[in-house]
């Protein structure tokens, strides 16, 4: 059993190994989340639901992370946090990536398993969801809670209708009826409607089960079908309910072990057509029975009382079940391990007994017996004697043929005549033929130390170059090529792997290690040769291919030399994308089911038959534009008949042409490590890599330097911005002083003003108020004047003293006015002369700043010039220590220099001399060759003799002057050589001195540039920021 702890990870694999679930627990996969905190703990698995498919699953725990498992591709992704308890999940929805999850705030949430967005919020229970039911088309779902039950449009995400019911009677299931349009509500008073979707009818109720097996039921199961409705509850009887008669037909009684039922589990099956037979209980124990309701056996079972399981849910197809557990991990269980047994047929009821001579067996004696059903009884006479036939095996015959026999027990002869028979392979089996004849070792260890190296720095930005719509299919692509550079460092420069490896990975995309294993068998059988003249083409296989069309059409080639197309345009297309650009899937499938089934050679001899298969539009053909289109698009070919033309190819072409004498026969990857592959020229890859290396550290350090200038004029720009503020700071500053003292004197003059009208406002209340007096006091005498004396003399007097009262406040009055004013003259005078002394103080602070910074300047400058003087001797002596060094070091290279020179000379030497050995043999093989053709020509064709030995005698000729013009030439050469070597000899010396000397200059004169540049902006500043105290202070 393999267990996978997922972790603080976000995606990754299940499983590293190919799972075998034993037949006792068939377990695929045991599924643990721990925490990666300080003290980790399990974070429990509350939920889990199947999509339509079958092969996906989602799952849930109590801190809100949902995950999605690929049972199929083998993978697992965080789809979403949902920081809350999920309490029920729906994956089987219309859109195969939205899936349902009920929160624990009461809400319903869609998400989105690709985008990972929240596709729709629903809001409506008050209480927590514990069931949600997908309609079959997907577009209606109920949700469930205790108090109420409610319908919702997918389409729209909108509440359709609500179940409400009184408090008393609960709800203990609400769901739809599989591949039908019925509702199934469930209550907890064991009353059971069905209801149709559309109209919301009741179609029919359930009647109450009879009182001697009274139930309270609690959980519920229907078949696929929707006949039959299996209910339980706190008791180990199980109800069956026939939804078509609307009637109990049968109670199954469970084990005494069973005292609970806690969920309910129709397995499906491929081949009853709905009607199930076989159901999941999962009782109080932790226990999960499977048990046939038609026969009542126990099947098999699945959990035990240490690890007991709290759900359990069973995949649409009946492939999987997903149960978790109560520690809170999650388990895949596989069906067919655990009915392995079940499904095992029965033994022979026949057996044969064979009497053994006494004797010892040799190799060449091994018998198999033959014999029919019927039972055998001895018999008297010899007539009646049971006829046997003996096979006897031929040790030798399959010694000779172990070549052919492959690792899975397949016979490499035997699918070589099914291949030509069917001209393909099945597409059921292909994938498991191609991997019986590669004989893939399935190195996982090494396979995994190779992709945990990472991407590699070469295909880094492989999406620029090759942008693929797929991201999973590029990352896949992307991952291949990276082992395959780690593996051997070749692959890291070679700029047609990805056009060789892409329709394998497109292929095997979900098992990355099969579509390793094949790229590289691919490589090291069917590309042999092929990178030892790297970085150029193949040419030596390019020779063969051209060689071969030669033999067989040298029409077409003379059409290809007379237009000059090089194998490189006809040829090299071909193989560096190995046919996936010139033909679709299928023809391809078919072409490499041959490829992978023949010699090496026969992708070679495909290139030849793909050419000879196109001759008649390729000899309409003049332009090079033409070529090259016709070699890197479809065209209308038949792959069967280039196939045929292949192995005619095969088998006509003569031994000294036929590609098989110069490659080696197949060889599988080895177990355990992959082998090294080193076929290539190592010096130049190392160069490669080096110039590469060597060019990544100029761009580091090209960007270092511009991000060094990037910053230093930010700061530069930050600074003038900053400066800018200060001056427009002072600036607002400055005018806001300005309107303020202009609002002050205004509203001095209008205070003044206003005292002005309130004095005027007075005198004139007072004199209206004396006149009113006087009028009244006129009145009253005029009334009162034949009044009593007495009152009129008090009167008076009254009258007397409220004047001199009024005039005596009048008098106050103005003097209280009068000492206003001079309280507001000295209030303006001290304000005046607070406001000169503050301006004074500031001036005198700024023009002591400015004395004190003019003095750091000057000591500054001071310091710095003793810098420079001291920088300028130290540079002098490390100037004449450098000199030395570099002529030491000059002496030395010129060494080196000359010893790999004469070393070079004499490998060359060496690989020219076996050169000219090579083609003086090669020279007399043909001489040989055409000497027995032309004998054997010489009778019938005396004509064409005549014209071959004139074209014989010309070839001499022109190989004669070839050949003293290449003796000539090398001689040329030579001279050059020897003359240039002496020459730079004794000039580089003197070059590289001189050269260093004008560099030193160079550096010298810029380093005083700049010092004197620095210079000047810093006396610039300094006087900049000595001039702004005495303008503030003006």
């Amino acid at each position: 059993m393999q267990s996978t702890d997922l972790g603080n990870k976000e995606s990754g694999k299940l499983w590293h190994r190919k799972p075998s679930p034993a037949a006792r627990d068939g377990i695929i996969v045991n599924i643990i989340h721990s925490s990666s905190d300080y003290l980790p703990k399990v974070l429990r698995f509350l939920n889990v639901a199947f999509d339509s498919s079958g092969d996906c699953l989602i799952a849930g725990d109590h801190q809100g992370n949902i995950y999605v498992f690929d049972l199929y591709g083998n993978r697992f992704n965080l789809v979403q946090r949902t920081a809350q308890a999920c309490t029920a999940l729906a994956f089987n929805l219309r859109r195969k990536s939205e899936f349902l999850v009920a929160l624990a705030d009461y809400s319903i949430k869609c998400f989105d398993t690709v985008s990972k967005e929240l596709v729709s919020w629903m809001r409506g229970h008050e209480s927590s969801v514990f069931s949600i039911s997908v309609h079959a088309s997907g577009r209606y779902a109920i949700t469930t809670s205790s108090d109420t039950a409610q319908l919702w449009d997918l389409d729209t995400f909108q509440r359709k209708r609500k179940l409400n019911i009184r408090q008393s009677v609960g709800i203990q299931k609400v769901f739809f009826l599989p591949l039908s349009n019925t509702i199934l509500s469930c209550f907890k008073d064991n009353s059971i409607f069905a209801w149709e979707c559309d109209t919301l009818s009741c179609r029919y109720q359930l009647p109450a089960p009879p009182e001697s097996s009274s139930i309270l039921y609690k959980v519920f199961a229907v078949t696929r079908d929707g006949r039959i409705l299996a209910a339980g509850g706190k008791s180990n009887h199980l109800h069956l309910w026939c939804l078509e008669a609307k009637r109990l037909f049968r109670i199954i009684q469970m084990p005494t072990k069973v005292r609970a039922i806690r969920h309910l589990e129709f397995l499906p099956d491929s081949f009853d057509a709905g009607s199930n037979q076989v159901l999941g209980v999962l009782s109080q124990d932790g226990i999960m029975r499977f048990i046939n309701i038609q026969t009542c056996k126990l099947l098999f079972e699945i959990g035990s009382l240490d690890e007991g399981i709290s759900s359990s849910v069973i995949s649409p197809h009946g492939r999987y079940i997903a149960s978790i557990m109560e520690n809170g991990s999650l388990n895949i269980y596989s069906v067919q391990a655990l009915t392995q047994e079940i499904n095992k047929p029965p033994p022979p009821l026949v057996k044969v007994i064979e009497d053994v001579p006494k004797r010892k067996l040799n190799s060449g004696d091994l018998k198999m017996k033959v014999t029919t059903g019927r039972v055998q009884r001895p018999a008297k006479l010899r007539e009646n004697r049971m006829q046997t036939r003996i096979l006897k095996q031929d040790l030798a015959g399959s010694f000779e043929n172990k070549e052919n026999e492959l690792s899975d027990g397949l016979n490499k002869k035997r699918l070589q005549i099914l291949l030509k028979g069917y001209g393909e392979y099945p597409t059921k089996y292909r994938m498991f033929i191609w991997r019986s004849l590669l004989q893939l070792p399935e190195n996982h260890t090494a396979f995994s130390s190779l992709e945990d190296k990472g991407v590699h720095v070469a295909f880094l930005n492989l999406h620029k170059k090759y942008p693929i719509r797929s991201r999973k299919l590029l990352r896949v692509l992307q991952r291949t090529l990276s082992a395959l550079a780690h593996w051997s460092a070749i692959f890291s420069d070679t700029p047609y792997l990805p056009l060789l490896a892409f329709p394998f990975v497109k292929l095997f995309q979900n098992n990355q290690l099969i579509c390793f294993e094949v790229v590289a068998t691919l490589i090291i059988n069917w590309c042999q040769h092929w990178f030892e003249y790297f970085p150029n083409p193949p040419i030596n296989i390019l020779s063969m291919i051209e060689n071969v069309l030669a033999f067989h059409d040298r029409e077409l080639l003379q059409h290809y030399i007379a237009h000059d197309i090089t194998s490189q345009l006809y040829a090299w297309p071909l193989l560096e994308t190995v046919f996936s650009e010139v033909l679709t899937r299928e023809e391809w499938l078919k072409l490499f089911d041959n490829v992978f089934s023949n010699h090496p050679s026969f992708l070679l001899m495909t290139v030849v038959a793909y050419n000879i298969c196109s001759r008649a539009p390729l000899l309409n053909c003049s332009l090079k534009d033409d070529f090259e289109y016709f070699f890197h698009h479809r065209n209308n070919l038949d792959i069967s008949v280039v196939i045929r033309e292949v192995y005619r190819l095969m088998d006509a072409t003569p031994a000294d042409v036929h590609p098989n004498g110069m490659l080696h026969v197949f060889a599988a990857l080895t177990k355990g490590q992959y082998p090294v592959f080193n076929q290539y020229p190592k010096f130049i890859v190392d160069y490669q890599t080096q110039e590469r290396e060597r060019i990544r550290n100029d761009e580091l350090d090209y960007l270092r330097e511009r991000q060094m200038v990037e910053d230093m004029q930010a700061e530069v720009d930050q600074q003038r911005v900053e400066d800018e503020a200060w001056y427009q700071k002072q600036e607002l500053l400055r005018k806001a002083e300005e309107t303020r003292r202009e609002l002050l004197l205004q509203e001095e003059e209008k205070m003044v003003q206003q005292r002005q009208r309130l004095a005027s406002v007075k005198r004139e209340l007072k004199v209206k108020e004396m006149h009113l007096q006087d009028a009244t006091r006129r009145r009253f005498l005029k009334m009162q004047q034949d009044q009593r004396e007495m009152e009129l003399k008090r009167l008076d007097d009254e009258i007397e003293r409220k004047v001199h009262m009024r005039d005596r406040e009048i008098a106050t009055t103005a003097k209280d006015l009068e000492m206003r004013h001079l309280e507001l003259e000295s209030q303006k005078r001290l304000y005046e002369k607070n406001l000169t002394r503050n301006q004074e103080a500031v001036a005198k602070e700024m023009r002591e700043n400015t004395d004190a910074f003019r003095r750091k300047v000057d000591l500054e400058e001071h310091m710095f010039h003793k810098l420079i003087e001291t920088d300028q001797t130290q540079n002098q002596k490390t100037q004449k220590l450098i000199e030395n060094l570099a002529e030491a070091e000059q002496a030395c290279l010129n060494a080196d220099w000359r010893i790999e020179a004469l070393r070079k000379q004499r490998c060359d030497d060496l690989q020219r001399h076996e050169c000219y050995r090579e083609v003086a043999r090669l020279l007399r093989e043909n001489r040989r060759t055409e000497t027995e053709v032309l004998d054997a020509m010489m009778g019938e064709e005396a004509r064409k003799w005549e014209e071959a030995k004139e074209k014989d005698f010309h070839l001499k000729s022109e190989k004669k002057a070839s050949a003293l013009a290449d003796a000539s030439r090398k001689c040329f050469l030579q001279k050059e050589i020897n003359d240039a070597l002496e020459h730079a000899g004794h000039a580089y010396r003197k070059v590289s001195l001189n050269q260093r000397r004008i560099q030193w200059d160079t550096t010298e004169r810029d380093l005083m540039e700049r010092v004197r540049t620095l210079r000047q902006r810093l006396t610039a500043q300094a006087r900049s920021r000595c001039q702004t105290p005495h303008v503030l202070a003006t």
